[in-house]
């Protein structure tokens, strides 16, 4: 029973590579896809949230420090985004989501990295428009909101949505969405500290795990990376979290 234990053990910890490595090589840090696996493995729920986070913070500040380096960043687009969502993320910590009802809404946010897995939002070349900044303040507070709630950080909802209005390219929106997904994470966790919770020592080797994919998957799609079979894969393990989650009642 116990070897049974170590192996599912280690392909959480494989997973975890798997969700930084692809996540940061598209300006993601990743808490969604931890806080799928780690619903998928039995992780503790009282433990989700705060460990999402700081993996989150780590993996996004790499994707955004390689896709800065590279020349995608645009400071006008982000502030508009920031400004509204960082205070709304904060005060979204602050709430406390029934189990239920937190399950179900986490599992109908995984559709959209899914989707961006799959292609389905944007494509490289696209032309773009000018940003409104009004609508911008108004998806920055709805989404750090709801982001702040639910332990993530926000980017695999602007993501999709900057790249639906054509107000960036990917490249572009990947920088964006990296630096808009730490600030809020960051806010978030001050939020779930101000209610007293504390990070559990076990998020100490997860973050090694996702520091390590991290790097390497911000470095190849700050460049130029292809790898569909394995976009297809966690594409696949998000869905079936999905899945689980909204069909999952708990007691």
């Amino acid at each position: 029973m116990s070897a049974e234990v170590n192996t599912i053990y280690v392909l959480f910890l494989f997973l975890l590579f798997v969700v930084a490595f692809l996540y940061s090589s598209v300006g993601h840090g990743g808490a969604s896809g931890y806080l799928a696996l780690m619903a998928l493995f039995g992780i503790a729920p009282a433990i989700m949230k705060s460990s999402a986070l700081v993996m989150n913070i780590c993996v996004s500040l790499i994707s955004f420090i390689h896709y800065y380096k590279g020349g995608h960043f645009k400071w006008k687009m982000f502030l508009p985004f920031a400004f509204a969502s960082v205070p709304a993320s904060f005060l979204g910590a602050l709430i406390t989501v029934d189990a239920t009802m937190y399950k179900k809404i986490l599992g109908i946010l995984l559709i959209f990295p899914v989707l961006r897995l799959l292609g389905v939002f944007g494509k490289e070349n696209e032309e773009t428009k000018k940003m409104n900044n009004l609508i911008a303040v108004l998806l920055g507070v709805s989404i750090g909101f709801l982001s702040g709630m639910i332990g993530i950080g926000g980017g695999i909802v602007l993501s999709p949505l900057i790249l639906l209005f054509h107000w960036a390219n990917m490249k572009e929106t990947a920088a964006i969405s990296a630096l808009f997904i730490f600030v809020n994470s960051v806010s978030a966790l001050g939020g779930l500290f101000m209610k007293g919770l504390s990070i559990d020592t076990s998020v100490y080797l997860w973050l090694v795990i996702t520091l390590t994919g991290g790097f390497a998957g911000a470095y190849f799609g700050s460049k130029k990376m292809k790898n569909p079979v394995l976009k297809k894969i966690l594409a696949a393990v998000l869905l079936l979290a999905s899945i689980k989650l909204l069909v999952t009642h708990t007691k």
